[in-house]
């Protein structure tokens, strides 16, 4: 019993020196004293929680439960010890004389496992201050690097402060040197020496281009010294006023370039520019222009009281007023002068040969000029047109007694107004036929109208001849009206009878055709850039937009680049009127073009250009022109919302909208013509879209957007197109015959057009006297005494011939019958519809309303 209480008191004395854990505990406790004001101190207990790590190598063995059951504690005197496993609430001390009966009841593996912790902990303990050793080096290492790289930025310091000092000593050595030469040297700005003298001060004090950020210095190191420090603002060297305070590196880059600044302005006198202003310029471009600052400028307008940006944009009388403030001279142009040296160059006397004439043939419709045009080609186009009418511009090349004649033929019909001036402004000779027959019609007064303002001279072709009823004196005096003199008559115009179906006097046309063109004395110069106006174009399924061209000078090639139009593009082919592709078209010569982006406008000019960057600008400059126009005529035309709806409300105006597709660019100008000569007041047709091709499944989107419906003028819909018509109900129309089209559009109009209202007089009858009679209300009993009256039919209140009340007949009685009318001289019973004031003397007025249609 006492050996086993020695070995009892061996264990416990082994407990207090070093304490057996299992493990560590995971929250750690301290305590920390905390100040308050006014002297006070709290004490603060503070836990602690370290992360657990494990150790390499350490085997995790099931450790048996130690001291779970709740027992009492020794409590040595020097240090309590915290339990091993479970973190208890504190019990009361144990007797000293129980300690030894505590200890007996450890088990031997309780002791096993004790000692495995202890070995355990004495590992770990290892560990760590191995670790902590290899910590501490890696800081020694990195606490090296720094101070190696502080050293090393130290040396490029005094290195770039030796050198701003070197460079300086020799500017003053050079400019004392300069002063020496110079007897009277040129006055130096002041702000120029004072910067000189500051910088030559701030010199020594200038910090190195590039510094290491420096670590907070650890309290245990010394202070490198106030050098560290040097340039950095405190507040005590604020307070003290420290004037020593060196600058930092961009200020005195600022400084010298400022001072260079200075010089190089002193050495040069400011240069007037000339400074070119488009219609439009911004202000950061307009400075850069006239080589002057933007803040200048925007300091400028703000001493007129406006407040500016450098993007904003201002117009060209606003920017030359600044140039000239500025002491710069101006030189205004305009976006339109991309289009400078486009037409009308000079010929070259030399180079100038004779060319064909250009003859217009103009008339009447269905006065035979086609006709005609086919006897001298000995072609048959007139079975080719629909309705035997022309309605495109055709340009042929006939030749007779080896000399060529270009002859362009021109619609007749009303609607072709534009493409007959057109067709006369294109010509050196118009050939003005008329029927023998009909004599002088309306619209061969327009075409020698047309021919007149145009300043052409005018060959007289009598045609249809050959007809009994013909009477060509009747047309040679007819014409005498609107001053045309033919030489029978004793004036200077040539007129010749000619029959187309016969072929009488073709060669005599011909002849005075080449009469009149040698007296023009017509040249051109083929080796210069050709230009020439576009007669007519349409869009090819095959070939794409093909243009219609009538070359005027120059000579045209395959690969020449045009612009016509809005459009350009490169010459891919040049075809005439047979088919045949060409390898040159001179002047006087009609050929299709093909290979231009897009389909021009007829009456449009062409012209060759050098390269595609200058046909590119100058198609654009057109577009962007053309859209605002569109845009300010729309704005024109539409207004606000509520300016819309007023005026519909108050002009009622009804438009038809329509989406017209045909095959070429004349034929599309006429039917929009003649569509706008149709609207009213009341209704007007609205063209949503209208261009040369077929009809695509676009074309049918924007008419069931638009509701619109849709017209072809000699084109088709395309498959897709119409199964997308059918899905949306879209109706199309095709023509071939312009003045068809023009007749269902207007009976289409016409019923828009409200109805009118046509009153009918039926009679009047006056009361006589007035019932109340209970569940009806008043009832006026009259006597008809003009006309009849009838029941439904719309009835007036007039009372001393003012009309009082408007309106209908509720119940018209004879007796205690209703009866549908009442004639004159009889007497009845009427009530008004929601109306009761009717006194005796009254008379009551009866009509009829009927709604008729109208028509354009």
């Amino acid at each position: 019993m006492t050996d086993t209480k020695s070995g009892d008191d061996k264990t416990l004395s082994m407990n207090t020196k070093k304490t057996l854990t299992l493990k560590r505990p995971g929250v750690e406790q301290g305590t920390v004293r905390q100040n308050f004001s006014h002297g006070r101190t709290k004490s603060v207990v503070v836990e602690t929680k370290k992360r657990k790590f494990s150790v390499p190598g350490e085997k995790h063995e099931p450790v048996a439960p130690v001291a779970l059951a709740p027992r009492p504690q020794p409590q040595p005197a020097s240090k309590p010890a915290p339990a091993p496993v479970v973190k208890e609430q504190p019990k009361p001390a144990a007797p000293e004389g129980r300690s030894g009966l505590v200890l007996n009841e450890l088990s031997t593996e309780e002791m096993e496992a004790r000692r495995r912790a202890l070995e355990g902990s004495k590992v770990r303990e290892v560990e760590e201050r191995k670790r902590a050793q290899e910590d501490a080096a890696r800081r020694a290492e990195e606490d090296d690097r720094r101070r190696q790289e502080r050293e090393e930025s130290a040396r490029r310091q005094a290195e770039e402060e030796m050198r701003l000092k070197a460079e300086a000593e020799a500017r003053s050595r050079a400019e004392e040197e300069a002063s020496r030469r110079a007897p009277e040297p040129g006055p130096m700005p002041e702000a120029v020496d004072d910067d000189r003298d500051a910088k030559r001060k701030a010199k020594p004090s200038i910090p190195p281009k590039r510094i290491a950020t420096p670590e907070p210095a650890r309290p245990t190191r010394p202070r490198v010294g106030e050098d560290r420090r040097r340039g950095k603002l405190t507040l005590n060297s604020a307070l003290a006023g420290d004037e020593a305070r060196g600058r930092s590196l961009s200020a005195m880059r600022r400084r010298q370039e400022k001072f260079k600044r200075a010089q190089h302005q002193e050495a040069r006198e400011k240069i007037a520019r000339e400074v070119i202003l488009p219609e439009t310029i911004t202000i950061q471009e307009l400075a850069g222009r006239m080589a002057e600052r933007a803040v200048d400028v925007i300091k400028f307008f703000m001493k007129q009281g406006q407040i500016l940006k450098p993007g904003d944009v201002i117009d060209a009388d606003t920017a030359e007023l600044v140039a000239v403030e500025f002491g710069h001279t101006v030189k205004r142009v305009a976006e339109s002068d991309v289009e400078e040296g486009l037409f009308n160059i000079p010929d070259k006397p030399e180079n100038r040969e004779s060319r064909p004439p250009v003859v217009t043939i103009m008339g009447h419709v269905d006065h035979g000029k086609t006709s005609l045009l086919d006897a001298i080609r000995h072609a048959n186009v007139v079975s080719g047109e629909a309705g035997g009418i022309t309605q495109h511009i055709g340009a042929y090349q006939v030749e007779q007694n080896g000399q060529k004649i270009t002859f362009i033929d021109t619609p007749g019909h009303a609607a072709f107004t534009q493409m007959r001036a057109r067709g006369a402004q294109a010509t050196d000779i118009a050939v003005l036929v008329v029927a023998a027959d009909d004599s002088v019609m309306p619209q061969t007064i327009e075409s020698i109208n047309h021919a007149k303002a145009a300043g052409v001279p005018i060959i007289v072709a009598i045609n249809k001849i050959d007809k009994p009823e013909a009477d060509a004196q009747k047309v040679r005096t007819e014409l005498l009206q609107h001053e045309v003199f033919v030489e029978s008559m004793g004036g200077e115009v040539l007129d010749v009878e000619v029959s187309a179906v016969k072929g009488t006097n073709l060669d005599k046309l011909l002849e005075a055709i080449l009469l009149q063109s040698e007296l023009l004395d017509l040249k051109a110069d083929p080796e210069r850039t050709s230009e020439g106006v576009v007669i007519e174009a349409k869009l090819d399924k095959g070939r794409g937009p093909v243009a219609t061209v009538l070359v005027q000078t120059g000579k045209l090639l395959p690969g020449d680049i045009i612009v016509a139009g809005n459009e350009w593009g490169k010459v891919r082919a040049l075809v005439n009127d047979r088919g045949e592709q060409l390898p040159d078209a001179g002047p006087s010569m009609p050929v299709e073009v093909l290979g231009l982006q897009g389909t021009p406008q007829a009456g449009d000019r062409f012209a060759t250009v050098e390269n595609e960057a200058r046909a590119r600008e100058i198609s654009e400059y057109r577009q962007r022109k053309a859209r605002e126009m569109a845009v300010a005529k729309h704005a024109g035309q539409r207004g606000s919302l509520e300016q819309m709806m007023s005026q519909l409300q108050s002009s009622g105006l009804k438009e038809f909208p329509l989406l017209i597709k045909g095959d070429v660019q004349g034929s599309i100008e006429a039917i929009v013509a003649a569509l706008d000569k149709l609207g009213t007041d009341e209704v007007r047709a609205r063209i949503v879209h209208s261009g040369a091709g077929g009809i695509t499944e676009s074309d049918i989107s924007l008419a069931e957007t638009s509701n619109a419906a849709i017209i072809g003028f000699n084109v088709r819909a395309n498959k897709q197109a119409r199964e997308a018509a059918e899905q949306a109900g879209i109706e199309i129309r095709y023509y071939n015959i312009i003045y068809n089209l023009v007749d269902d559009v207007k009976a289409a109009m016409s019923g828009l057009l409200s109805p009118e209202r046509r009153e009918t007089f039926l009679g009047n009858a006056e009361i006589l006297e007035v019932f109340n009679i209970t569940k009806v209300g008043k009832v006026a009993g009259c006597r008809v005494s003009e006309g009849k009256v009838e029941r439904g039919a719309g009835v007036r209140l007039i009372r001393d011939n003012v009309v009082i009340h408007e309106g209908k007949l509720k119940t018209l009685k004879r007796f205690k019958d209703e009866v549908p009318e009442v004639p004159a001289g009889q007497e009845c019973g009427m009530a008004f519809e929601n109306y009761e004031d009717i006194r005796a003397g009254d008379v009551i007025e009866c009509f009829r309303v009927e709604e008729v249609a109208r028509t354009l």
